[in-house]
């Protein structure tokens, strides 16, 4: 049996994921789980990447405890962070994570500079405040830019601790709007007018890459080898990869975040979909995701936390689903980032002090499905397409009640699953690496037939 290792970081766990084809289907095993967590250091949200890089370890230790040896392994996480690193490989730390306040206002300040709808068109990247390039801005006025050697994005620098190579990867970086959606190669004349050093960065790789077998290190520590490859190492890139909807089709990759696009095979950098909040960000084989970014689970997460985890997800499913909608909400609020306290923030933001925890769930859940509706309807018009199937991936297709709200709001033909469609494509991806008679579609295909997807009936 031939086994292939995927370890998916989010911004709240990660997962070990080993993978095998039996019987021409693929079958999918977790084999390790670890939290991830933001660190409140001194103010600043930073990320621990000493427990980032021991658990991603740890996990594929597991696979010589099971006796199943994957041949590749591949690491995706979250889009737009980073780490540095001096000329020594050693790392300046702290790793900022998205969520700190740090680049309020630089998207203004570089403004200045170059317009949005101008960084728009070389990009095509959604305008926001935590945008890899909006970071680099900040690392530079602190001169921490100066001491660096390298840049390295989250999953490259996790793949670096493997394997001891450097690159970075395509759909990762177009996440930080590093990348001219033209060229489809780093946007150097963009970061030298905005002063940013450009000789830190490596080469950026395509999917489908080796880096190279474990240093002889990390041999010792896990007891034996593998090679270690670049997929889509962005997380919704890998997720998109999974997708088995055809040509009319949106997905919402569901999870902390809520992804919301199609494929295209040419990006859209017009003013209508900027002023649309769309984005065009990296896929498998250059397929453009032309997708919106809306805050999905996170809200739920968060309410969950201000409640000690007191409910479960199904139980505040239920409280919703007996609760009346009082208001809707705009999912992307800046105050929904990262506040002490989701609740309040959403009782502020609507302006009812008094509202029950069931009212605010059922308030994050229409919002929610209205927010898909209108994504669904931008996708149409400036597509000039019409959707027939909104296909959910991902952890929150889980929710039925969403998945339900979602067939209601959009009318349209709703499939939900599969739920694990970031590992899914993450080992799609390998597969296609050891097998160069794989195709995306054929992969898909194999998808099809391995995995549960549902159609949703309200």
């Amino acid at each position: 049996m031939r086994y292939h290792l995927a370890i998916d970081i989010g911004a709240s766990s990660g997962r070990h994921i080993l993978a095998s084809i039996d019987e021409g289907k693929l079958t999918l095993s977790e084999i390790y789980r670890f939290e991830n967590y933001i660190v409140n250091e001194g103010g600043t949200l930073v990320w621990d990447i000493e427990h980032l890089v021991d658990s991603v370890i740890e996990g594929i230790a597991k696979c010589r405890e099971l006796g199943k040896i994957p041949e590749t392994v591949a690491i995706d996480t979250w889009g737009v962070d980073y780490v540095l690193l001096d000329a020594n490989g050693k790392e300046l730390l702290p790793a900022v994570a998205y969520r700190d306040s740090r680049t309020d206002n630089i998207p203004e300040s570089v403004d200045a500079i170059l317009s949005r709808h101008e960084l728009y068109s070389r990009n095509g990247i959604q305008s926001l405040n935590f945008n890899t390039i909006y970071q680099l801005v900040c690392d530079k006025r602190s001169g921490k830019l100066e001491r660096a050697a390298h840049i390295l994005m989250m999953p490259q620098y996790l793949s670096y601790k493997l394997s001891g190579v450097m690159a970075n990867e395509y759909t990762e970086m177009t996440t930080g709007a590093l990348i001219n959606a033209n060229t489809r190669e780093l946007d150097v004349e963009l970061l030298e007018r905005l002063g940013i050093r450009t000789d830190i960065f490596p080469k950026t790789a395509l999917p489908k890459t080796a880096l190279g077998s474990f240093t002889n290190e990390i041999r010792e520590r896990v007891g034996f080898d593998s090679t270690v490859i670049l997929v889509a190492s962005h997380d919704t890139a890998s997720a998109v990869a999974a997708c088995p909807g055809g040509d009319r089709s949106v997905y919402i990759s569901s999870g902390t975040w809520s992804l919301i696009g199609t494929e295209l095979p040419t990006p859209v950098l017009s003013r209508e979909a900027m002023e649309a909040g769309f984005t065009n960000e990296g896929g498998v084989d250059f397929r453009y995701r032309f997708l919106k970014n809306f805050m999905g689970m996170w809200l739920f997460q968060s309410i969950r936390r201000d409640l000690g985890k007191k409910y479960s997800y199904d139980e505040m499913m239920e409280m919703a689903k007996q609760s009346e909608l009082v208001g809707y909400l705009d999912p992307n609020a800046r105050e929904f980032v990262a506040p002490d306290n989701m609740l309040e923030a959403i009782r502020e933001h609507l302006g009812r002090p008094e509202l029950t925890v069931g009212e605010a769930l059922a308030s994050v859940y229409h919002s929610l499905a209205r927010s898909y509706d209108s994504a669904v309807k931008t996708v149409e018009e400036i597509t000039k397409t019409t959707v027939d199937t909104v296909n959910i991936v991902g952890g929150g297709c889980k929710d039925t009640y969403l998945d339900e709200l979602t067939a209601l709001y959009t009318g349209k033909r709703v499939l939900a699953g599969p739920v694990e469609a970031t590992a899914i494509g993450n080992i799609a991806v390998q597969l296609m690496y050891t097998d160069d008679s794989l195709t995306l579609s054929s992969v898909r295909e194999l998808i099809k037939r391995s995995f549960d997807i549902k159609e949703v009936k309200i």
